[in-house]
């Protein structure tokens, strides 16, 4: 198989790879504020019931807000590119000249000389695709495969927000001691924040105990804020 052919097709490489971080931030996010959330509840609610709407409230509220944060960055930001791609599109169409200075300008800091890029501007300038395309990766810095679903991004955030949010709520559920339940709560978090730590490393390549740990310890640390916050909340 071609190598370069072989490079294309790892998954890290396409945009649906590049979904692991949506769903890290969705999933991390829905698991530590919801057992951080319910924990600091917990103390000051008997009433169990309350525990629970309360998580479910927290739960739906954090989904649609997550939903709705990606879509507009997403948008906002596929918006950007689009206005910087327009604009370069007009600069290649009614300054041409001040295109060949910027191409001489990227290759110099490249430390090609003036001798090897004359035969490169000129292939450049004899296809304005291709000068596009130059343009919007070397000067704008912009990948060609920019764009992303603003819908597609939004859905795989909120949903894995949601799924990281159930988790620590299910325990209230079966348990009937509250502290019992805040327990289960944290186990079933640390068991998450560990597993999802252990999909990251398959997909990102790298080492899959200091991927864990780096998910348990950071994802601790907000559950710890979102539970003071509860606290707080619960004490008012």
């Amino acid at each position: 198989m071609d190598p370069l052919k072989r490079f294309h097709n790892e998954g890290w490489h396409t945009p649906e790879g590049r979904l692991i971080r949506e769903f890290v931030f969705g999933i991390n996010d829905g698991l530590v504020t919801t057992v951080g959330f319910i924990a600091g509840v917990t103390g000051a609610l008997i009433n169990l019931k309350i525990v629970l709407m309360s998580g479910a409230a927290e739960i739906v509220a954090g989904t649609v807000s997550m939903f709705f944060g990606a879509y507009l960055a997403t948008k906002s930001q596929n918006e950007f590119y689009q206005k910087e791609i327009n604009r370069e599109i007009r600069e290649i169409k009614e300054n041409p000249e001040h295109e060949i200075e910027e191409i001489y300008e990227i290759y110099q800091d490249k430390g090609f000389t003036t001798e090897e890029i004359e035969p490169i501007v000129q292939k450049l300038m004899s296809d304005k695709k291709i000068l596009l395309d130059f343009m919007i990766q070397d000067e704008l810095g912009i990948s060609k495969d920019y764009y992303e679903n603003p819908i597609k991004i939004a859905s795989y955030t909120g949903l894995s927000f949601l799924a990281g949010g159930i988790p620590p709520l299910l325990p209230f559920f079966f348990i009937k001691h509250s502290l019992t339940a805040v327990s289960v709560s944290v186990l079933f978090t640390v068991i998450i924040l560990a597993v999802t730590g252990l999909a990251k490393a398959k997909v990102t390549k790298t080492g899959r105990l200091k991927s864990a740990a780096e998910m348990v310890l950071i994802g601790g640390a907000a559950a710890a804020a979102g539970f003071i916050c509860g606290r707080l909340i619960a004490l008012m």
